[in-house]
């Protein structure tokens, strides 16, 4: 018998969301009814506090143990370990899919959901680590500590609008995941926004007398490279994949972060 989502419980979608974006083997003591992970969207950036907290704790407890560049190195692992390189496939499929499939919708669709990576997707990572590494060598550790704790959420909050904006590009059956994201609701909607800007509001709480960090510049920056990216979709492949909302969340992560650092 089908469950409707609306007749699960809300600490089994929030399972199923810890489930669907980490490695972490939660499935081996409950596995949430399947409808669940329809709603895993709502709460991505709450599995962000988990994938941004370890990210933090390395770095801030790591530079006692190592020089701070290993210490970067060391976090930047930690997170690809913990979701299994989830968003990084993403943005490597994303990357060779528009760079390499023209403005053919239908190519874009197919080279995304080949599991080979190409001459885009490996270019695509080389410079997405390579930024990310310098944008988190360039801060101190405890100001690491709190960016990362705050843009991971507030990303995966800003990454998560896409399912609203657009419908998906393919069928559920023909998806690579055999998921299809349900819109949001109201309540929802809050509940995303407030899981991804309460580690922000941390962030600038935190740092108000010692950083120079304006909240106008952070907050409406990564909404504008959000904005590039939903535009170039709907132009392409009028629609989003999986894939499309792992590069976004990257992508809009590291203008957080490069924001960060040019106002530092």
């Amino acid at each position: 018998m089908e469950i409707n989502i609306d007749q699960t419980r809300w600490w089994q979608r929030i399972y199923a969301a810890f489930i669907f974006f980490t490695r972490l083997p939660l499935w081996r003591w409950y596995e949430p009814p399947k409808e669940c992970y329809r709603s895993v969207v709502e709460h991505w950036p709450l599995t962000g506090w988990l994938t941004g907290g370890v990210m933090a704790l390395v770095l801030y407890f790591g530079n006692m143990l190592f020089p701070w560049p290993v210490t970067v190195l060391l976090a930047i692992l930690a997170r690809v370990i913990l979701t299994g390189a989830l968003h990084e496939d993403g943005l490597a499929d994303f990357c060779d899919g528009f760079g390499g499939g023209g403005n053919d919708r239908e190519r874009i669709l197919t080279i995304m959901k080949d599991s080979h990576i190409g001459t885009y997707g490996v270019i695509g990572l080389i410079l997405y680590f390579a930024m990310l590494y310098t944008c988190l060598s360039l801060m101190m550790p405890k100001t690491a500590a709190l960016v990362v704790f705050a843009g991971d959420a507030y990303s995966k909050l800003l990454a998560g609008q896409i399912i609203m904006f657009l419908p998906y590009a393919r069928t559920e059956a023909t998806s690579k995941a055999h998921n299809v994201y349900r819109k949001f609701s109201v309540k929802a909607g809050i509940s995303l926004f407030l899981q991804g800007i309460l580690p922000l509001c941390l962030l600038l709480y935190i740092t108000r007398y010692d950083l120079n960090l304006h909240w106008d510049l952070l907050v409406f920056i990564p909404c504008i490279v959000m904005y590039f990216l939903y535009y170039m979709m709907h132009r392409k492949i009028r629609g989003y994949t999986g894939d499309c909302c792992g590069a976004l969340a990257l992508l809009i992560e590291l203008a957080f972060y490069l924001t960060v650092i040019t106002l530092l």
